[in-house]
């Protein structure tokens, strides 16, 4: 009893330690000390190792202890982000925010698929997940610049997802009527291949992103001109939501380099925005 006494009052003790928390903060979430910056960087090579171990691992299956050491390895790494996830919700000032943002999620995800390797083999492949996790290095060095231009992308991203949404339905719904026509014109051929509907449909997917597998073709003369109008038909296809995205890219920059600032005359800034966000200048009202 007085053991699990003194446990709970350690406990007690490092949760309310705001010192340590503090310092364990400024080491692990920020990168402008050299500790921090020197954390980072040493984050970024365990994840760059642990990615190409896993990768090694499902090359390597004829040496046998050269395997067993990469399995160490993985281990060895999966422990390290284990730790360093739990740290990260210990030294959070609001924890359950952490793990809800884009980072606590990617963090957890990159150490659950060694745990759940113990159930499903398979699983522990999915560690390559740890390669999101190198978007770190966007705050190590500072590229803000980077960060803006994907933020531009994300922003055309968003704007044109409804209208790629309903090309696709219609896509969909293109290639159900397209397999199904093929369907009825290969169907009755001794030998088909088209044995079905959902394998004629899986054919015309094929066909239209013009992917062309091979393995399900047409015989006769009239599903062979039928194949030849869906190809052509693909290629238009295509052609569509790249034209999307790239009117909502177009639009979206031209709404950034309209609005320049009068003090530090830096263009980019959105429509709404009240100042710059450079040097914090008042902008001009629009």
């Amino acid at each position: 009893m007085k053991i699990f006494q003194i446990l709970r009052i350690k406990i007690h003790r490092l949760k309310n330690n705001t010192a340590l928390k503090q310092k364990l903060y400024d080491i692990i979430f920020e990168s402008d000390t050299p500790a921090g910056k020197a954390f980072d960087v040493v984050l970024i090579i365990c994840i760059l190792l642990s990615i190409l171990i896993t990768i090694f691992d499902s090359l390597i299956s004829q040496i046998l202890w050269l395997k067993h050491t990469l399995i160490v390895l993985e281990y060895f790494f999966n422990l390290f982000f284990t730790a360093e996830y739990i740290l990260r919700l210990y030294c959070s000032p609001n924890p359950k925010a952490y793990a809800k943002s884009f980072f606590g999620i990617i963090d957890l995800l990159s150490i659950l698929p060694m745990y759940l390797g113990f159930f499903i083999h398979s699983a522990r492949y999915a560690l390559v997940l740890r390669s999101f996790r190198l978007i770190r290095i966007f705050r190590i060095f500072r590229l803000f610049s980077f960060l803006e231009e994907g933020q531009l992308l994300l922003d055309s991203i968003r704007n044109s997802f409804k209208k790629i949404s309903i090309f696709f339905l219609f896509v969909l719904i293109l290639a159900i009527s397209l397999g199904t026509l093929m369907y009825m014109v290969e169907g009755h051929v001794p030998d088909t291949q088209f044995t079905s509907i959902p394998n004629s449909i899986y054919w015309a997917i094929v066909t239209i992103t013009t992917v062309g597998y091979g393995d399900i073709a047409p015989v006769t003369g009239a599903g062979r001109f039928f194949s030849g109008i869906v190809m052509l038909l693909g290629y238009t296809i295509i052609a569509v939501p790249t034209g999307i995205f790239s009117a909502s890219l177009i639009s979206f920059s031209k709404k950034r380099s309209k609005r320049v600032c009068p003090n530090c005359g830096k263009p980019g800034h959105d429509d709404d925005a009240i100042r710059c966000k450079y040097c914090g200048s008042e902008l001009e009202k629009k």
